[in-house]
């Protein structure tokens, strides 16, 4: 699909394309918002036929990373990926990293997210195994071996002090390792290791011993919480979603256990579904794989037709609902979420890019000056029950914590967000240089419209108009101001937003802490905490006579006014309570 200025604005597929074109141009409210955006930019449109669904898939993922189209879902710099790649057409095969995948007779191993993720299971295998990490010809005539030998970092074919068929051992080793098979490398390099103690040979039993435990130092740590006997052969996929970016987490499990993990951004329109996402993340990265496994657990289902022809053979898609697989699920989309959270962190400590974001929100918001100090607020609430407040800080870009503060909203019945905002922002900002001796250059609301006005009411009625005011709507990510009935749309991949969207996600976060916390302190109270005059120690003693809440249930008002410390009136009033 192109727009009008012959821009390829979105690639997609289909087995009927007149009924795919079809639901496009149906009544807008059967549309979704992304939809209606697409379509309202269409002009063009061409089409190419294929002889298989599998084609297409290809081809559509093709058509994605050369266009790069705004209303497709694809991975975040979908350059060539790396591989590991064991040359074993090389008498003395070497293993080094490569981005391109060619029909050779070498091992490849892959796709890596990044350059640092393929470097970091390079430097991995190599303290596991002695291959050579040289480029020179192998002669086995140099008169002594490099460093590398001496460190058990190689067995040096290059002054003959390994054949090759002794050294074709070791890379064997490389490529079961890289598979997952550590059990039979680790079964094989024992069986030397006695052979080698058996002719006396000590020092190089000690070394294969040294390597035996590394190697199983290393699967202890891989295996927690994911080796589990039903488990075989799978790769685990889950998500992390802020508005304008997609964090994908996928674990590697060969053999039950964990081999290695990577993860992938993802770009896009933000208004694509986690299913969506997930669907595309599963086409693209796929598609250059080496290895399609039998199983493949997600948290939402995509179609699986273009791995079955992939694999050549069946693929189970599954999005596990109990079981070990929940459990190893939720563990993948832990790391999803704290990786992303991560990430914002890492942004946030770019001064460069801080300084940008904080020149945009002042020219986009018109303020008068850098907003260096901005407070941001939250009400957080289940059902009208236990409302409070969240004011968190940010200055020059960085979380403030020391002045973070909580509200607990006292006099407000009911579902009321306005209200409790309004009572909220009072008790902040009434006595805002007495007590606080600060004044922030930017307030921002959660919420829309309707949190702005109840924002703005108390900044009028306190007589601090001038202090800039805002409000971040969660569902379209729209900024509202006062005075301007339009919303402002910053860019999907505005510094501006990724701060604003941040420090919101705080506020909600922290809101929502202290809104659990005060659930379970009302979870733990007692109905005798219900009645005025009687505290801890009156209560204590009760327990202490009645043994019970039932006991004093039973109990006569005579009785239970015999406690020292409680009256007759108490008496009455704590048996009318319980």
């Amino acid at each position: 699909m192109k727009n009008a200025r012959g821009a390829v604005i979105y690639v997609g597929k289909a087995a009927v394309l007149r009924n795919r074109l079809r639901s496009y141009f149906g009544s807008p409210a059967g549309l979704d918002r992304k939809t209606r955006r697409m379509v309202s930019e269409l002009a063009d449109y061409e089409y190419i036929v294929t002889d298989t669904e599998a084609e297409a898939l290809i081809l559509e993922n093709t058509l994605i990373k050369r266009h790069r189209p705004y209303f497709n879902v694809r991975l975040k710099d979908d350059k060539t990926y790396p591989y590991l790649k064991v040359d074993l057409a090389e008498e003395f095969p070497r293993v080094y990293i490569t981005r391109g995948v060619h029909q050779d007779g070498a091992r490849y191993f892959g796709p890596f997210a990044s350059a640092g993720s393929v470097r970091q299971s390079m430097d991995l295998v190599k303290k596991l195994f002695p291959y050579r990490s040289c480029t020179k010809k192998i002669t086995g005539t140099d008169p002594r071996p490099c460093l590398e030998y001496y460190i058990n970092r190689c067995v040096g074919p290059c002054a003959g002090l390994a054949s090759r068929e002794e050294y074709a051992d070791v890379v064997q080793h490389v490529i079961l390792f890289l598979e997952g098979n550590t059990e039979l490398v680790t079964g094989q390099l024992r069986g030397k290791m006695a052979e080698a103690a058996d002719q006396l040979e000590f020092e190089r039993a000690a070394a294969l011993r040294d390597q035996v435990a590394a190697i199983q130092k290393f699967e202890e740590e891989r295996t927690v919480k994911v080796d589990s006997p039903r488990m075989t052969d799978l790769d685990v996929i889950a998500l992390a979603m802020a508005a304008n970016e997609t964090w994908v987490e996928i674990f590697f499990v060969r053999r039950g256990k964990l081999i290695g993990r990577d993860h992938f951004f993802m770009d896009g329109p933000q208004d694509d579904e986690p299913g969506e996402v997930i669907a595309q993340f599963v086409q693209q990265f796929y598609a250059t794989a080496l290895e399609v496994p039998p199983t493949i657990l997600v948290q939402h289902d995509p179609p699986d037709g273009f791995l079955r022809q992939r694999r050549n053979g069946a693929v189970r898609i599954m999005r596990p609902q109990r079981g070990e697989n929940r459990k190893l699920m939720q563990v993948v989309a832990e790391n999803a979420a704290e990786g992303l959270a991560q990430h914002r962190v890492k942004w946030l400590n770019r001064s460069d890019a801080i300084q940008g974001a904080l020149a945009e929100l002042e020219e986009e918001l018109s303020l008068p000056a850098l907003p260096r100090r901005m407070e941001c607020y939250d009400i957080s609430h289940i059902q009208g029950s236990n409302l409070v407040g969240s004011m968190v800080v940010f200055d020059s870009g960085k979380p403030l914590s020391r002045d973070y503060r909580r509200f607990k909203i006292k006099a407000v019945e009911g579902v009321d967000d306005y209200a409790s905002m309004k009572e909220m922002l009072t008790r902040r900002f009434k006595r805002l240089v007495s007590a606080w001796g600060v004044i922030p250059d930017l307030v921002i609301i959660d919420g829309g419209k309707g949190h702005l006005s109840a924002a703005q009411e108390v900044m009028l009625h306190l007589g601090l108009q001038h202090i800039p005011l805002c409000s971040l709507a969660k569902e379209n990510e729209e900024l509202f101001v006062p005075h301007t009935p339009e919303s402002i749309v910053l860019p999907r991949d505005s510094q501006a937003l990724y701060l604003m969207q941040r420090i919101r996600d705080e506020a909600h976060r922290f809101a929502i802490s202290f809104h659990r916390n005060l659930r379970s302190k009302g979870s733990l109270k007692s109905p005798i905490d219900m009645v005025t005059g009687i505290g801890p120690k009156r209560k204590r003693m009760l327990l202490r006579r009645f043994g019970s809440l039932q006991g004093i249930r039973e109990a006569s008002i005579e009785d239970i006014a015999t406690v020292p410390g409680l009256t007759r009136s108490l008496a009455v009033r704590l048996k009318q309570t319980i």
